[in-house]
């Protein structure tokens, strides 16, 4: 286990580096500069190359690259040509954010699909199967933005049920320790607060969630439908194990590997659709973020931050590659 570990930890090496070498072509070829986008009205030929000269965007490119590689390697990311902060001070500040919304849009895919997905499989061809299926389609078809607008225009705008934006009312006197404000509200027993960003984080993290719920009842059903047609399922029945063992340890443990498969890549996948979320409700996280860097070709924000995430999208499938082993022993003898 360790081997194979170390092994997955030594390919992150030339992933990254190849990720470098396209993220840093990527982020040069987008329409203007960080001059232009900087300076806005006050975008004088004189001003843009001072800029320009002022974080080397006039050197030769292969000389910028390997500039900026060399400071990576030192841990050195730079910093943000907006707000001037460093790379990595803009991601920690943002980072819990992002994963409170994450969390919470993967606990409702999870908790929600799997019993959805079985429950899909055990009346297939009947109307709730029908019902699951069609409405699994769906989320997936609805693009995540459009989601966010129709959620927020009505539970929002039209019912006021919930809050349209941010993490927390503003008028809110809160403590914040750990960034994360659902349990920094719990942890100093300011209930209130704790409530308050709970409720802020329903309408992002459904909208959010929409695509991953919807794979993930489609993955689950077809895993089921596999695994209950096995032989050992029929030998089981015909021994007269309980329906109750043969749907538990039998059916649904066997089903769950190219579950935990999908839930590990919709887990990296989430950042993805964080963007138009965390945009749409104005929430303060990495998404939000770098969707405003692209906007003011922010250079270091960008390739900083999509390291970061490329770092931690390779240890989620780490992580979900290990757990294979504890759900089937069969992985861990092979």
């Amino acid at each position: 286990m360790l081997r194979t570990i170390g092994k997955r930890l030594l390919l992150l090496i030339p992933t990254l580096l190849g990720l470098s070498v396209l993220l840093f072509l990527w982020v040069r070829s987008l329409p203007g500069g960080p001059a232009v986008a900087l300076l806005g009205e006050r975008a004088t030929p004189e001003r843009v190359a001072e800029i320009n000269e002022l974080y080397g965007f006039d050197r030769p490119p292969v000389e910028q690259y390997f500039t900026w590689l060399g400071r990576l390697l030192v841990g050195d990311f730079g910093a943000s040509i907006q707000t001037r902060a460093t790379v990595v001070e803009e991601f920690t500040r943002r980072l819990p954010a992002t994963i409170e919304l994450s969390v919470f849009a993967i606990i409702v895919a999870v908790g929600v699909g799997i019993p959805l997905g079985y429950l899909a499989a055990r009346r297939h061809g009947k109307a709730t199967d029908h019902v699951l299926v069609g409405a699994s389609l769906l989320g997936i078809t609805i693009p995540v933005f459009f989601l966010a607008f129709i959620l927020k225009w009505i539970f929002a705008v039209q019912l006021g049920w919930l809050p349209s934006e941010g993490r927390q009312d503003p008028r809110m006197d809160a403590t914040h320790y750990t960034g994360f404000y659902v349990f920094d509200g719990i942890i100093t027993g300011e209930w209130d607060a704790a409530w308050d960003a709970f409720l802020h984080l329903i309408l992002p993290g459904l909208a959010l969630a929409s695509i991953p719920l919807a794979i993930i009842v489609r993955i689950t059903r077809a895993s089921v439908l596999e695994v209950q047609n096995s032989d050992y399922v029929r030998t089981g029945m015909a021994k007269g194990i309980s329906r109750g063992t043969i749907r538990q340890r039998f059916i649904l443990r066997n089903a769950l590997l190219p579950v935990i498969t999908t839930i590990g890549l919709q887990v990296g996948l989430l950042i993805s659709g964080a963007v138009l979320t965390e945009t749409v409700f104005a929430f303060p996280g990495i998404g939000s973020f770098m969707a405003r860097a692209i906007f003011t070709r922010d250079y270091p924000v960008l390739q900083g931050f999509i390291i970061f995430i490329a770092i931690g999208y390779a240890l989620i499938n780490l992580l979900v590659d290990v757990s294979y082993s504890f759900i089937d022993p069969r992985v861990r003898v092979s």
